[in-house]
């Protein structure tokens, strides 16, 4: 991996820029997603280009959607689903993100909670372990570059904040690239109820002490892999290989520390629209691809060689079209991960004997959540109203077949707010800095770090 600091030397940050995390000039240029380096950086073979014009087209049906949400939620949910599968424009990503995921009702219903937890000091236990973890976080990305700089500042206060949202589960290794994720499209607020509904909803009790909801998970891989791909499944079990050895990270990152960075987004865009199927799908097709045949089989002959190929999965298997492509083809439903789970749950409870760790109930995407909370037409608002009245959302669809869209009109209290109401400021970081801030992180020195660029053979999520 290529060392950040220019001739081995400390380099503190001076300009906005620098201090916010950003590369320097004399650095590599980051590419499109803020990647100035490492495995994940942008490559013409691992993602598609999208022509402007149809991009441009999808933004305008995106911001026609949020701006009626609950109604695209319940009469055309199909819609909104296939348009996740072809993905969401980068520009409303973030929004949308929040959207699918519940965490903008949930934003809307506890005004002032992430403040009120931001404010407050933090249980030293917990803080000391997040501290360690933020320059492993992403390293190569420009918001996470700097030590001390405001990416991981941010890091550090959402972590900090779920700890005292849900101080019986504390912290796992595993929530900070959840939450960096999140912090690369959303500010810290909005990444703080995106982390809260992605742990609570999505993948509940994979954070809890134990892990049991992950070792469940693993089995449940397992016995559909046994549907997907015999061959693979064969020789797992020959080898003996449980699943927790090789599935932990991949399930409980979503991904974003296996895939190039282009796949990561689209799998995000599905499995937040979808649930956890997506984040299945996605493994059942890595272990096709590596395992599913005898050709495949004659590289590893043993355990050994067979973790070592599914650590390297070849990136022809990883790249965005042809993953996201096998991903929606795959044949693997709720009701499927819903029917093994149950059949895992007795086979652990004969063997281990009852969970020690009861979870909530799954929620099997962004339909699920909102049908089990119904959001009010206030909570879904968004602030400024943005109404799009494009030809682009009425004229012939680019992306495919014909379609039919109308523009929603403000009503006479939105057109009001909209002459009255100050127009937005965008900031990089519109939240003030957390008083709660340890010592530790306020006195370091913003410079880049060295370490970074090994930490990864240290992450441990068992």
């Amino acid at each position: 991996m290529e060392n950040l600091t220019d001739d081995g030397e400390d380099h503190l940050f001076g300009s906005n820029s620098e201090v916010n995390g950003y590369a320097s000039s004399g650095d590599k240029p980051a590419d499109k997603y803020g990647f100035i380096g490492g495995a994940q950086q942008h490559t013409g073979e691992s993602a598609e280009d999208i022509p402007p014009e149809v991009l441009r087209q999808r933004e305008a049906k995106w911001l026609e959607m949020l701006n009626s949400w609950d109604k695209w939620m319940a009469k055309k949910h199909k819609k909104v689903k296939l348009r996740c599968q072809k993905g969401i424009p980068p520009s409303l990503r973030g929004r949308a993100w929040l959207y699918l995921s519940g965490g903008k009702v949930k934003r809307e219903q506890n005004h002032g909670k992430f403040q009120e937890l931001d404010s407050q000091p933090g249980d030293p236990k917990w803080l000391d372990v997040i501290e360690r973890d933020l320059h492993r976080q992403f390293p190569f990305h420009e918001m996470f570059v700097a030590r001390g700089g405001h990416g991981q500042q941010d890091l550090f206060r959402v972590l900090k904040a779920y700890t005292l949202y849900r101080p019986e589960e504390g912290y796992c290794q595993a929530q900070a690239p959840i939450a960096a994720v999140l912090l690369m499209h959303m500010p810290a607020e909005d990444a703080f109820w995106g982390l809260v509904q992605i742990c609570e909803k999505y993948l509940p009790g994979y954070y809890s002490a134990g892990l049991e909801a992950i070792q469940l998970d693993g089995e449940i891989l397992y016995a559909l892999l046994r549907q997907v791909s015999p061959v693979a499944h064969r020789h797992l079990k020959k080898h003996k290989l449980e699943p927790i050895l090789y599935m932990t990270e991949w399930f409980m990152c979503a991904f974003s520390r296996t895939l190039p960075w282009a796949s990561v987004l689209r799998v995000w865009d599905m499995f937040l629209c979808e649930g956890v199927k997506i984040i299945f799908r996605v493994g059942l097709v890595l272990l096709r691809c590596m395992l599913g045949s005898q050709e495949k089989l004659k590289a590893c002959q043993g355990l050994y060689e067979t973790m070592e190929l599914l650590r390297a999965i070849q990136p022809r298997y990883m790249q965005e079209g042809f993953l996201v492509g096998e991903v929606i083809e795959l044949a693997v439903s709720e009701r499927d991960i819903e029917k093994e789970h149950l059949a895992q749950l007795r086979h652990w409870k004969e063997t281990r004997g009852d969970l020690h760790c009861k979870s909530p109930p799954r929620m099997h995407g962004a339909k699920a959540i909102m049908t089990a909370e119904p959001p009010s037409r206030q909570d879904l608002r968004q602030k400024p109203t943005i109404i799009v009245e494009s030809p682009l959302a009425s004229t012939s669809d680019v992306d495919g077949g014909r379609e039919e869209t109308k523009v929603w009109k403000n009503t006479k209290e939105e057109q009001k707010s909209k002459k009255t109401a100050p127009p937005p400021q965008g900031t990089a970081n519109q939240y003030p800095a957390p008083s709660g801030l340890s010592p530790l992180l306020k006195d370091a020195p913003l410079q880049r770090s060295n370490e970074s660029l090994s930490s990864a053979e240290h992450d441990t999520y068992l």
